[in-house]
């Protein structure tokens, strides 16, 4: 019945956004708070990683998508080669929005979440902070959301 109510409220584009209630229903696991960065692997300055992600997807800075700390794998189902990616709540800075978690990584101690540029610029539209606080990640059960800005 959760996939049913996902399917419904999925944003048509990039403009229109998720129904919030939908996403109240679907929420699978316990919220994890922490900060938020951001790395690109095809841009110096930026905290590097690979160009495939964990799930074997290509890094996409023009996705909504993020790595997870390698630690919370487990909370999210697993995020590993080949397997579908996984999705989350992420709500920071004022704003919420469904994402793809396609990557975990050994990230900065205090992080919990690696962003990607288009999910940072969502967050962070100057890309200046670098870092955004008290990010709490809440995973999603599910595997057909369509990620980006919930309503």
């Amino acid at each position: 019945m959760t996939l049913a109510f996902s399917s419904v409220a999925m944003a048509q584009n990039d403009i229109d956004a998720v129904h919030s209630n939908a996403v109240v229903i679907a929420v699978s696991g316990a919220a994890i708070t922490g900060a938020a960065s951001m790395y690109n692997p095809y841009r110096s300055g930026y905290r590097e990683g690979g160009v495939h992600t964990a799930s074997g997807e290509r890094y996409d800075s023009s996705a909504w998508a993020a790595a997870i700390k390698t630690n919370l794998r487990k909370e999210f189902g697993g995020v590993r080669y080949g397997a579908r990616p996984k999705y989350a709540l992420v709500e920071g800075a004022g704003k919420k929005a469904i994402i793809k978690i396609n990557d975990v990584g050994p990230l900065t101690p205090g992080r919990i979440i690696d962003f990607n540029e288009r999910t940072m610029r969502y967050f962070d539209p100057s890309l200046r902070r670098g870092v955004i606080d008290d990010v709490r990640v809440t995973p999603l059960s599910g595997d057909d959301w369509t990620p980006g800005p919930v309503a």
